[in-house]
């Protein structure tokens, strides 16, 4: 009974520190001339949870994908969060299900948010299984084209650097 943006709105709150932000979906207009004519900015509505809870959660949400249900978003050499999901649809016992993962990225400096839903998937229905590889092929190409470092690289050049 939650909506697509609902989710990610709450989710980012976890992953934005606690703050919860107004949802926008334009962050600018620009014109033919690549000139910014309106520009968005992050409009706060209140602190939902602290800091400390934020930290812990993402920490959580992190462990799904490294080592629980959610493992199946993981790109190499970086630092995922998400979280699966599973419900069946009613009336109960129909087997009807949704399914759907929400993840995060990178889980300790959140940058970008997907989320996949599958309303009455055939055969396998659950979110770890069928949804989190899409998140994980959305990340496998927004990563770098946002310019986002696989962290494992980032390690490697450090030390290629000061050697």
């Amino acid at each position: 009974t939650v909506t697509p943006l609902q989710m990610i709105t709450a989710v980012s709150a976890v992953a934005n520190g606690g703050t919860l932000y107004k949802p926008h979906l334009i962050k600018e207009v620009v014109n033919s001339e690549n000139i910014v004519i309106e520009s968005k900015q992050p409009e706060v509505v209140r602190q939902v949870i602290s800091e400390e809870t934020s930290n812990t959660m993402c920490s959580i949400l992190e462990s799904v994908v490294s080592k629980g249900g959610g493992k199946n978003a993981y790109v190499a050499g970086y630092r995922i969060g998400g979280k699966t999901g599973t419900s069946e649809k009613q009336p109960r016992g129909n087997q009807k299900y949704v399914a759907s993962f929400i993840g995060f990225a990178p889980a300790d400096d959140p940058q970008v948010m997907a989320i996949a839903i599958i309303d009455t998937p055939q055969g396998q229905y659950y979110g770890g299984q069928i949804a989190a590889p899409i998140v994980r092929q959305l990340f496998e190409n927004i990563l770098p084209y946002l310019g986002i470092m696989d962290y494992n690289n980032l390690k490697v050049q450090e030390n290629e650097m000061s050697q």
